[in-house]
């Protein structure tokens, strides 16, 4: 049930607030939200009206407070005590450039220093704040990212907020005429220095049992031997703690003035680099395989630019590696990638036959090949 907070609580009118409330409350035993938009101002007084029915329903909590109001329950001790959540002011992206779309939010461009992800979901709070804790953890451990500094409401949507003073993507960098190779290499860095922090048992979510999951969701679409053998194959994949970022690629890589940043936190999680790989692969190859437009329009890049960047990622992050390995990781991503694809395909698009027709006639060529899915 939700109660609206109007005007001023104070000593004068605190005793028939309080009433008013009871008397609309009398007999309900759920969750108690109170709607602070339009309240002005609260006193000692009104306070203690909170508390009792606080006291009385512990699922009490209040939204949309103003900041001078929150003010005063952060000041009192309030926040700490039940869950009090501020009024999040209102943006509008009308008319904003599109930097960047991914499964769960789009990102706009609302002036030059600043950007907006705005999520699908509408219930997506809990969503944001994750992100927004993610990304601090990367930070913290040395990744060079964005956090995102407030939340904003977006007709009826949520987003989170980002100073990104004149930052261009890879993407936009690459559109531009900078050289692929270069910012490729320089990409590899970044990925190179996630990869290279490790993380704490459960510290993020398991790669490794997501993708578990994609195996057994696809083993009963393939031929029998082809499926036994690659959920074999994910399962003998070794669980490590390394940090992986989950949506690597040109659009979530940000040039700010000499310092490059990492964008879109949400898809944090641990385990072997070559899930990364495997969502490179589809990022600049795969999801083109069955309509290269859709790179183009994705990306902002052609096809052959994107095969480009994937070649020379390849080249920087296997540093001394020879021709034989690299060949036989990218089967491992491949393999991966496809998996996954078809996973996403069949949940979301059934209707979409060819792409699920290439990624079963690429598992059932490759599978047969490798006796492991890791480097």
């Amino acid at each position: 049930m939700t109660v609206k907070l109007i005007g001023r609580i104070d000593s004068s009118n605190a005793a028939n607030t309080e009433a008013n409330i009871n008397e609309q409350i009398a007999g309900f035993d759920g969750e108690l939200v109170l709607d602070a938009a339009e309240l002005e101002y609260i006193s000692s007084a009104g306070l203690r009206v909170i508390l009792r029915l606080k006291k009385s329903n512990s699922s009490t909590k209040i939204i949309n407070c103003k900041p001078e109001v929150y003010e005063i329950f952060d000041m009192t001790g309030f926040t700490e005590m039940m869950d009090i959540s501020k009024a999040y002011r209102k943006l509008s992206i009308e008319g904003c450039e599109v930097i960047g779309e991914g499964s769960n939010g789009i990102v706009y461009r609302t002036d030059p220093d600043t950007i907006v992800k705005v999520y699908k979901n509408p219930d997506s709070l809990d969503e944001i704040h994750n992100e927004r804790e993610l990304a601090r953890k990367a930070f913290v451990m040395g990744i060079p990212t964005a956090i995102p500094y407030d939340v904003v409401q977006v007709g009826d949507l949520y987003g989170s907020v980002f100073e990104l003073l004149n930052a261009k993507s890879f993407a936009k960098l690459i559109i531009a005429g900078e050289d692929v190779d270069e910012l490729a290499k320089q990409s590899v860095d970044i990925l190179k220095a996630m990869h290279k922090t490790m993380l704490k048992d459960g510290e993020l979510p398991s790669k490794k049992k997501e993708a578990e999951g994609w195996a057994d969701y696809v083993k009963p679409y393939l031929p029998e031997d082809i499926g036994a053998k690659l959920v074999d194959l994910f399962k003998a994949i070794p669980e490590t703690n390394n940090m992986l970022h989950g949506d690597f690629h040109i659009k979530n890589i940000m040039r700010q003035g000499n310092e490059n940043l990492l964008i879109d936190m949400d898809t944090l999680s641990l385990g072997h680099p070559v899930f990364e790989l495997s969502q490179m692969y589809l990022a600049y190859i795969g999801f083109g395989e069955t309509d290269p437009d859709l790179i183009t329009k994705f990306m902002g890049i052609d096809i052959d630019t994107a095969v480009d960047f994937w070649n020379s990622s390849l080249k920087y992050y296997f540093d001394g590696k020879d021709e034989a390995f690299i060949n036989n990781a990218v089967v491992m991503a491949r393999i991966i990638g496809y998996t996954r694809l078809l996973r996403r395909t069949l949940k979301r698009s059934p209707e979409s036959r060819d792409v699920i027709d290439n990624c079963k006639k690429h598992l059932c060529e490759l599978v047969p090949t490798v006796d492991k899915l890791y480097f």
